[in-house]
């Protein structure tokens, strides 16, 4: 019987976070600054940061940053990301219970 490997990282975060009236540098840098944010100060691996730019919905420009991390502190991540903008669409699923057969 094989035993079975616990998950270092248990909850895998990701989320959609807009932020209104930046253009397509400011998106960029705003990828930059959340990973290098989540790397230095929150523990996790199979992170994942990426953004585009587009039109909100009066015209303006916004960027829209998709995060994918696996935590043991998913809020940690959910907290830091609604200080940058609006937080939406966010999914936070146990793989350990995954693992074992059961609804994340």
């Amino acid at each position: 019987m094989q035993r079975e490997q616990k998950i270092e990282f248990r909850y895998d975060t990701q989320l959609l976070l807009d932020v209104y009236g930046a253009d397509d540098d400011e998106c960029d840098d705003l990828v930059d600054e959340i990973r290098d944010h989540i790397m230095d100060n929150f523990k996790g691996d199979s992170l994942i940061v990426a953004g585009d730019t587009g039109e909100d919905e009066v015209g303006g420009e916004k960027a829209t940053i998709k995060l994918h991390y696996h935590t043991n502190e998913p809020w940690q991540t959910l907290e830091y990301c609604r200080t940058l903008g609006e937080v939406y669409d966010i999914v936070v699923e146990d793989m350990e219970r995954q693992s074992e057969g059961l609804h994340g």
